[in-house]
């Protein structure tokens, strides 16, 4: 029983349908060839043995949820039915061939009929539990099939390996490290000037060129001064300041 439910369900119905083509009670009637499966679907089925797959899973239903009977079935394979304009409607399968299913299946006796209280249906029958156990086993029993690794996947495990055998490297680095930094002097790195101190510095120089053309100019006058006496007098005369004669008869006066 546990291997039923540990197992992909799509492919336990796969391989079920293949055993009830070896069953001589389980076969489909004439009229499957052209047959919908219910009112809402607007096509026969695609596949040729849809017959023995709708039949794996009937009888994988009464094993879950056995006793079940033709109506409540009906509803589990039912849809709805798309109806143009006006919404879609739900509308129960083919009661017929849910019931020739149940018939074939009671014929080859993996199902029985039973009464559980209030429910009455079609439960599983030892034979068909043992061709469900069977059939789960097979699937169980597989080996997974190994993947081929890409070679993206190959090259990111070098790189992780490489990755691994620098960092266990790494800490015997580290330990060389801070001796080296120790001895080597650290180098002071020069400090960026301000643009707003370099326009200071412009000033003063233009200042100090200014006031030294202005010392410059005086001493030179001073100079031409000495040289020409006449211009000192010629000074002196404009300013008010008594000459060297004028001094003389003052003193003769006195």
């Amino acid at each position: 029983m546990k291997n039923i439910y540990n197992v992909p369900q799509g492919e336990l119905i796969e391989k079920i349908a293949l055993e009830l083509k070896k069953i001589p009670f389980v076969k489909p009637p004439v009229w499957t060839e052209f047959v919908k499966t219910g009112v809402h679907k607007e096509r026969p089925p695609s596949r040729d043995d849809w017959w023995y797959v709708r039949t794996a899973a009937i009888l994988r239903t009464t094993n879950k949820l056995g006793p079940i009977g033709v109506s409540k079935l009906r509803v589990k394979y039912g849809g709805k039915k798309n109806r143009g304009v006006r919404p879609g409607k739900f509308y129960a399968g083919s009661g017929k061939i849910i019931r020739t299913i149940l018939q074939q299946l009671e014929e080859a006796e993996l199902v029985k009929k039973a009464e559980k209280g209030v429910h009455k249906g079609r439960i599983i029958a030892p034979k068909g539990m043992s061709l469900l156990d069977k059939v789960a086993a097979q699937i169980s029993g597989k080996k997974p099939q190994a993947i081929p690794k890409k070679p993206a996947e190959v090259k990111e495990k070098k790189q992780v390996k490489k990755a691994e055998e620098k960092i266990i490297k790494k800490p015997e680095e580290t330990e060389k490290k801070p001796k080296d930094i120790k001895d080597k002097p650290k180098e002071e790195k020069p400090v960026a000037e301000k643009p707003e101190a370099k326009k200071q510095d412009i000033k003063t120089e233009e200042s100090q060129e200014i006031n030294e053309s202005a010392e410059t100019k005086v001493e030179n006058k001073v100079e031409e001064k000495k040289e020409n006496p006449k211009e000192i007098k010629k000074e002196q005369l404009k300013e008010g300041v008594p000459t060297a004669a004028e001094l003389a008869k003052k003193a003769k006066n006195d």
